[in-house]
């Protein structure tokens, strides 16, 4: 039985600087050395989320930490999840199930609601402590937040809490790593920089031996040591956290390729589901909302949304609602995905005024469907067979707000058939359908319909799974070659 070892954390000097990337890589290595790791992060704030096989909700980070562990994701890995709704507004989940809206100036001003939150964090850290070792924990943003430092449940406070052996990730890339891990360092407390074991710098492109002096200023500095220099990779493929990523993916029209456009909503959600079409060397994916460049795709994506309300208006004002409904009567394929299949039907209403003041609003009119906002919150897991497809099973997630009906003389045409007996989506050829299935496009059978009479080859087996275990162990190699290991096991 291997030995238990203290928790160990991942902070970071600003937002974007690698955190979720190197927490991932280390609940690989830790696995591969024969301990049996889990990932946990106290408060996550993203649309971009999952569902548990409990029915509970957790950012999609600690899911994808959850499968470099190989294990199965739990809310304890993330007992705080805030989606935001509007500017000023997110939905808390709490353990995997939510507890209502807050603005930010209630969720950071009143002392009671974090005070009851960190508890919470702290009974889901020590639950998962009693069956993992070691647990990997992960900060948010920058630990310089001194406006914020006894609020915060997510960072240092977090750390001491756990006793976490603490490491400073810092992303070189974007310039300024001497002031940002010195800075960073010196605003701490004392008890606070003794969790500080290391400092990591992140995102070195070139010959990192040149930095070699720049390690050694920041050792005399900060008094802490420089555990390791991580070179910038582009040929390792891991789930972004959040939206900052796409920023990077919208590339636009490729000849020869399937060209596919997906629409770039204010509120996007979950947009880790058209990872797989990055993969998959038939497609070219790219997120847009220039209506020439939807108008050039073989197929549009309306992806899901966190207010499908708002968003929708927005393609309303904006013509990009026109521009998809022309697309679909030229003929090319239209696609809607959990919000986006919602926006597709006939109308939307919200008699709750859950996303808003506006009540009713008309759809695009594709499909013969009108969905109602409801109070309750579907998060499940699904297996499920597509269409005329019964041999394959294929997985995918459920998380939504709403009841989607059929309307007029319109009759049943599932997208999915599930296996604990519902059904899914509404199916109308072959070039249109809509489904609230996340992950659908992770299985090959589904991959292979959406490429079907756009490229000669369209059917292709692509183990999405697979691929990307290989890439967790691609990324703890990449990593273990350029840290210290043998100091930060010392330290653990």
């Amino acid at each position: 039985m291997k030995r238990k070892l203290r928790p160990v954390m991942f902070v970071g000097t600003c937002s974007d600087a690698g955190k979720s990337i190197l927490n991932t890589a280390f609940c690989r290595i830790f696995l591969q050395d024969g301990y049996t790791p889990a990932p946990f992060k106290a408060q996550n704030m993203s649309l971009n989320s999952y569902s548990t096989p409990e029915g509970g909700e957790l950012g999609r980070a600690q899911a994808v930490q959850a499968e470099a562990c190989r294990i199965a994701p739990h809310t304890d890995m993330n007992p705080v999840l805030l989606k935001p709704t509007h500017e000023k507004s997110s939905q808390v989940v709490l353990n995997g199930k939510p507890v209502g809206n807050m603005s930010a100036k209630e969720y950071f001003g009143k002392q009671n609601n974090k005070d009851n939150l960190f508890r919470e964090a702290i009974a889901a850290f020590n639950r998962l402590q009693e069956r993992y070792n070691p647990i990997v924990l992960e900060g948010a943003g920058s630990i310089s937040e001194i406006n914020l430092r006894d609020r915060d449940i997510t960072n240092m406070r977090m750390a001491t809490k756990a006793g976490a052996a603490t490491f400073l990730v810092a992303d070189i890339d974007r310039g300024g790593v001497f002031a940002s891990v010195f800075g960073s360092i010196y605003l701490l407390p004392p008890e606070e920089k003794a969790l500080m074991k290391g400092i990591i710098i992140n995102k070195f492109r070139g010959d990192a031996s040149l930095f070699e002096e720049g390690k050694q200023i920041l050792e005399k500095l900060t008094g802490i040591p420089v555990v390791g220099v991580i070179p910038y990779f582009t040929d390792i493929k891991i789930e972004e956290e959040d939206s900052v990523a796409l920023e990077m993916k919208q590339n636009s029209y490729q000849q020869g390729k399937i060209n596919v456009a997906i629409i770039l909503l204010r509120h996007l959600s979950n947009f880790t589901d058209f990872d797989v079409l990055e993969m998959d060397s038939r497609f070219n994916p790219y997120y847009t909302n220039n209506i020439e460049e939807i108008e050039k795709a073989d197929i549009i994506i309306l992806p899901g949304s966190k207010n499908t309300i708002a968003d929708l208006q927005a393609l309303h004002f904006n013509g990009i609602a026109r521009a998809i409904v022309r697309a679909y009567k030229a003929g090319k394929k239209v696609i809607g995905i959990c919000g986006g299949y919602q926006m597709m039907g006939a109308r939307i209403e919200d008699p709750q005024g859950i996303e808003g003041d506006t009540a009713i609003i008309p759809g695009l009119g594709i499909l013969p469907q009108c969905t109602v906002i409801g109070k309750e919150k579907v998060t499940l897991q699904s297996q499920f067979y597509f269409r005329d497809e019964p041999t394959t099973v294929c997985n995918g997630y459920e998380i939504h707000m709403g009841h989607t009906f059929l309307i007029g003389n319109a009759t049943e045409n599932p997208v999915a058939f599930l296996k604990d007996g519902r059904k899914d989506g509404y199916y109308l050829n072959d070039s249109c359908w809509g489904s609230y299935l996340h992950g659908i496009l992770d299985n090959s059978v589904v991959l292979n319909h959406l490429a079907a009479g756009l490229i000669q080859e369209s059917t292709r087996t692509f183990d999405y799974a697979r691929f990307k275990d290989e890439q967790y162990d691609k990324l703890a190699e990449h990593v273990r070659k350029n840290v210290d290991m043998e100091y930060i096991y010392s330290v653990l």
